[in-house]
């Protein structure tokens, strides 16, 4: 069975990576004893998560699928994006980050509340670069709500009106972001037999 490092230490967002990717055995940073911490300065989703899997498939000379995701608010032009796990610093909470959104966007209402999440997963291996993407739109909710979730779950609503974060594990795994990235991902490597 091919084994493919995940790099991340995100334990949320291995889980929904192995419910999906069957057929392959996963393995964790932490697995690989791999400390290393790649540094995203890349200005795009796609750019990250690539500069991540060829910098880790390199290091440890096997297959790495690596992504980047976050959380695009239209009105401030995608807003924080890249930036959504840092921009108040590395050891601000993500409840701290919500806190700030909602604060931000408390006195917006309507259209002005409208938001995406998207994600970008390569795949590398010794040159080839494959890259899957995905997108779901909704709106940052006027609260913080449910408590099954990482991230900004609790604020981005979906147009059923359901957070991600009042999903079940399963629930959210049929529609996110990540699914959908991951979906594009997985068809084509079976395209090209990987």
């Amino acid at each position: 069975m091919k084994e493919i490092v995940i790099a991340t230490n995100n334990q949320g967002k291995l889980k929904e990576i192995e419910e999906l990717l069957v057929g392959y055995k996963l393995l964790s940073l932490k697995d690989m004893n791999c400390k290393v911490e790649v540094v995203e300065d890349q200005d795009t989703f796609e750019g990250n998560s690539k500069k991540k899997a060829k910098e880790i498939s390199e290091m440890l000379n096997m297959p790495c699928i690596a992504d980047d995701s976050g959380l695009c608010i239209e009105k401030y032009n995608g807003w924080p994006g890249i930036h959504t796990a840092r921009f108040l610093g590395e050891d601000a909470t993500a409840k701290q980050r919500n806190v700030y959104i909602l604060e931000k966007m408390k006195n917006l209402e309507g259209k002005e509340r409208n938001a995406s999440v998207k994600c970008c997963i390569t795949y590398y291996e010794k040159g080839k670069c494959i890259v899957g993407k995905g997108e779901i739109k909704g709106k940052i909710a006027k609260e913080a709500r449910g408590n099954n979730g990482f991230g900004f779950d609790e604020i981005f609503e979906l147009p059923d009106g359901k957070t991600y974060a009042e999903l079940t594990s399963e629930e959210k795994n049929q529609i996110s972001h990540r699914r959908l990235a991951l979906q594009d991902l997985i068809n084509k490597m079976k395209k090209l037999h990987i």
